[in-house]
């Protein structure tokens, strides 16, 4: 077959087919009296396989060794083109989140979508510095929208940038609640770490209670720490479970214990608690420290807790007010553990202190 005849039913043109011809990809087996590319059926076989492996995605160069390489298998194929297919679609997603951020932006002008290029520029520097900056003021002192700082901070390793990442988040008055939800349910755990973080961060946005507490069933301690000391501070009893964990296992302990501490009082002492010192003015809500102080008795209870878990346990107590948590204190001043003892009988003195303090103007005391 000549070269036009070949080119009609392969699909492939005939500037192609010189070219492969070129190249020394596909050679006419013979030429005609007048010089013309004659092509044999096996030539057209080869043109078919050529066309094939273009389709995966391989280059000419590729496409040659493949075909005259013996070493080159096609399993070492196939695991290429994964890999240059995964590159491809990486850097395809990250132009379509780029798009995405540029249309969410809503510019009126080049001078807008270019403004957001920058900003994208910025936060995707390697430069720690760069991004900070980005973050507090933004090219030309302009605010950075909400949608790139919640795509941002999910992918923030630096501790300082992230921090500033959520500050400024926490400010944009964004509805960007969804996109962090997205990253607490991430396979990777440290976009959940961030993402909770983040939602933390501005508890009081629509739909960051919920996130939170999905977050509570989170498999990963530090998750569930920063989910439940945010939904604590807010008065979600259902934190109680993962604080007192978080006592149990020393994670951040003295913050769960405090806020144990503010979820056993009630909600006008509660309020007054942010603008005094603990200890002070405290009414305790039996429905609330009940619950609590079961907890912390039961863990206190457990044959399997050691001396350092019934340390932190003692410990959390002198958070609780009231006369209950009192009362355990001073059974666990007499316990068989002489640490445990020498701690609650210590914070038994100092509760008792307390104890004019708190019934300072209860006529009933």
């Amino acid at each position: 077959m000549l070269i036009g005849e070949v080119a009609r039913r392969s699909g492939v043109s005939a500037r192609m087919l010189r070219h492969y011809d070129a190249l020394g990809l596909v050679r006419p087996t013979g030429r005609t009296t007048g010089g013309y590319r004659e092509y044999s059926a096996e030539d057209v076989r080869r043109i078919f396989h050529v066309e094939s492996l273009r389709s995966l995605g391989l280059s000419l160069k590729q496409i040659g060794r493949a075909l005259e390489d013996p070493a080159f298998t096609p399993s070492a194929l196939v695991s290429d083109l994964i890999r240059w297919t995964e590159d491809r679609l990486d850097r395809e997603r990250e132009l379509l989140d780029r798009l995405r951020a540029i249309d969410a932006s809503a510019p009126a002008g080049w001078q807008e979508v270019l403004r957001v290029v920058e900003l994208m520029q910025g936060l995707n520097s390697a430069s720690a510095a760069r991004r900070q900056q980005t973050v507090l003021a933004g090219p030309d002192g302009g605010s950075v929208p909400a949608e790139l700082l919640a795509d941002a901070v999910l992918t923030e390793a630096d501790p300082i940038v992230a921090g500033a990442l959520r500050w400024a988040l926490a400010r944009s008055g964004g509805d960007v609640v969804a996109t962090l939800a997205a990253g607490v349910r991430a396979e990777d755990v440290a976009v959940r770490r961030r993402a909770v973080q983040a939602i933390a961060a501005m508890p009081e946005a629509p739909g960051a209670t919920a996130a939170l507490a999905d977050a509570l069933g989170d498999p990963d301690a530090t998750v569930r720490g920063h989910a439940a000391l945010a939904l604590g501070r807010r008065g979600a009893h259902a934190a109680v479970p993962a604080l007192v964990r978080m006592v149990v296992e020393g994670l951040n302990d003295v913050d769960a214990a405090e806020v144990l501490g503010t979820l056993s009082q009630d909600q006008k002492d509660r309020d007054q608690h942010q603008e005094q010192e603990h200890g002070q003015g405290q009414g305790q809500d039996p429905a609330r420290a009940d619950p609590i102080l079961t907890a912390l008795t039961d863990e206190l209870a457990r044959p399997t807790a050691d001396s350092a878990v019934r340390i932190r346990l003692t410990q959390a107590l002198l958070e609780l007010p009231g006369t209950t948590a009192r009362e355990i204190l001073r059974q666990l001043a007499h316990d068989e553990d002489p640490a445990v003892a020498l701690i609650a009988s210590a914070f038994s003195g100092v509760l008792d202190e307390r104890v004019p303090q708190e019934t300072q103007g209860d006529p009933g005391a």
